[in-house]
């Protein structure tokens, strides 16, 4: 019988990228989600019956045992960008680890991939970047053959990044963003994943790896890059910091005063502190290259998706090929 593994977070941006290549290489998949239902397009990664999402809340002991019952191997790609209700940080990234990490390291399961994030620090001013510390020191702790992936921002169909900027171009003639020198190394989704896959067979010694694409650029740079992919001339203001600092705390309280029924998806206080950072590889860790991966740069597949954003859509290019011929005419 083919292997098994128990992806948490299977359906989310990165975990359904891993799903994907888990059923393509031959494994049964369970995808654990809060939401089955809406987990349901996982299944056609696979032939019938490979790849299943099932229920679980990361919170509870019981339920983290139950959907890892049999798996030869996990993965943990649970994340918030936000906190909402039960689900803090801490909750979700450094406790919902540590329980992931603890409850494999009693089934006899060593062979554990954990997606963290570039920036994970104990004495980060970030919660979250606290958070993702706590969880990788945890998942350590109680798998020591861990393999433990950090990736810079990444970008993809369903990012939360270059796709959230780009509509806001559809409402402003400014885009305004906050520490637009703030450097990045954007990384493909496929490409964690195929990071990830490594790990998961074998392919990948134990260890913290940080994953950055091949190019680092500035906030600013990213969004002229965006811009010009979609093909719409904005104005980029770079928020003075004590500007940023009360946007931010009036989108907070926004979604406290309606009782989260607002959820704050513009800025947050916690990722105004992330934002001070530079979010890059570092020089001496292990990465893409010890993997033998070639990361694919942004130019490649931003305008795969972004089309959209552009003022005539996926007919952008046919308007401008009229205009340029009416005009040589």
């Amino acid at each position: 019988m083919s292997k098994l593994v128990t992806i948490y977070g299977g359906s989310g941006f990165v975990g359904r990228y891993i799903a994907r290549r888990m059923a393509k290489a031959g494994w049964r998949v369970r995808v654990a989600v809060r939401r089955p239902n809406e987990a349901m397009f996982v299944k056609p990664y696979g032939v019938p019956g490979q790849v299943e999402p099932v229920l679980c809340n990361i919170r509870d002991d019981a339920s983290v045992a139950s959907v890892m019952q049999g798996a030869d191997a996990v993965v943990n790609c649970v994340g918030i960008l936000n906190e909402l209700g039960k689900n803090t940080f801490d909750a979700v990234q450094a406790d919902g680890a540590e329980r992931i990490a603890r409850q494999a390291a009693q089934a006899g399961i060593d062979t554990m991939v954990h997606v963290s994030a570039i920036g994970a620090d104990t004495n980060a001013d970030s919660a979250y970047s606290r958070s993702k510390a706590a969880g990788e020191a945890a998942v350590l702790q109680h798998v020591p053959t861990a393999v433990i992936l950090r990736p810079s921002v990444v970008f993809g169909t369903e990012d939360q990044f270059f796709n959230r900027f780009a509509a806001m171009t559809r409402l402003s003639p400014m885009l305004p963003i906050a520490h637009a020198d703030t450097k990045f190394q954007p990384v493909y989704v496929d490409d964690v994943a195929k990071a990830a896959v490594a790990a998961l067979t074998g392919a990948a010694p134990a260890g913290v790896y940080e994953l950055g694409g091949p190019e680092v650029k500035s906030f600013g740079a990213l969004m002229k890059q965006m811009l010009a992919v979609i093909n719409r001339r904005r104005m980029i203001v770079s928020l003075p910091g004590f500007v940023a600092q009360i946007m931010a705390l009036a989108f907070d309280l926004l979604q406290k005063a309606t009782l989260q029924l607002v959820e704050n998806k513009i800025l947050t206080r916690d990722q105004l502190k992330n934002l001070k950072r530079d979010n890059v590889v570092s020089d001496q860790a292990k990465g893409f290259a010890d993997l033998g991966i070639q990361p694919v740069s942004l130019a490649s597949v931003l305008p795969d998706y972004l089309w959209k954003f552009r003022p005539s859509g996926q007919y952008n290019e046919m308007m401008e090929s009229a205009r340029n011929l009416h005009n040589d005419l």
